[in-house]
């Protein structure tokens, strides 16, 4: 089953036994952005019509937002657009994108995936939703570590949701980030990468 055939988060959680709660968890880190983002970022905004498609979406608004944040960390950590995982039948497809480990063998290696982010298809948050929960779970079992957090973002590019799955429970945050308030964006997508950063450290000082 494809991680896009669940249909809404209750169908995953039903499937995988997956607890819900809602919760505020992200403080928005305060970051010094950098002025050539900020100035390529108003330019597409104001030249270019993002929100015509999926395709403009994922090119001129949430690849750039996630590439700026993840610039901080790219020694740590992978950046990985369209990387197919699979970890059963019931557990496989392609997400937009993942964040992992770096692993020492190279870029080309998929190691410890640790944040799945979903693009909402025609803004569908309900579907998106419920292929991220099946994404993150996959990524979980692919772990073999249900103490550590797996972090869901599911976004149409305007609007951004984030979530966190760990122990059976899924957390959604219930504040949201919006690129009409750029730095609290990013913000709140630096408090995820500072996060998995505590975690793996954790876990390796462990």
């Amino acid at each position: 089953m494809a991680f896009s055939d669940y249909k809404n988060i209750g169908q995953a959680q039903r499937e995988f036994s997956i607890k819900y709660r809602e919760e505020n968890f992200i403080t928005p880190s305060q970051l010094e952005l950098s002025r050539v983002f900020l100035e390529e970022f108003e330019f597409n905004q104001a030249n270019i019509d993002v929100f015509s498609s999926e395709g403009a979406r994922a090119e001129a608004v949430i690849f750039p937002v996630l590439r700026e944040v993840y610039k901080r960390y790219h020694e740590k950590y992978s950046l990985w657009i369209q990387k197919p995982i699979a970890f059963d039948d019931k557990l496989s497809g392609t997400p937009d994108y993942i964040v992992a480990t770096k692993s020492e063998l190279g870029k080309t290696v998929l190691e410890t995936p640790l944040v799945m982010m979903t693009a909402a298809k025609r803004n569908d948050f309900e579907q998106g939703w419920g292929q991220c929960l099946a994404e993150m779970v996959a990524a979980q079992k692919l772990n073999r570590d249900t103490d550590l957090p797996v972090y869901g973002v599911v976004t149409d590019g305007l609007l951004w949701q984030f979530g966190r799955l760990t122990n059976g429970t899924m957390v959604k945050n219930t504040a949201v980030g919006t690129v009409d308030e750029i730095p609290r964006l990013l913000g709140m997508l630096d408090f995820v990468f500072q996060s998995i950063s505590g975690h793996i450290q954790f876990e390796q000082a462990g």
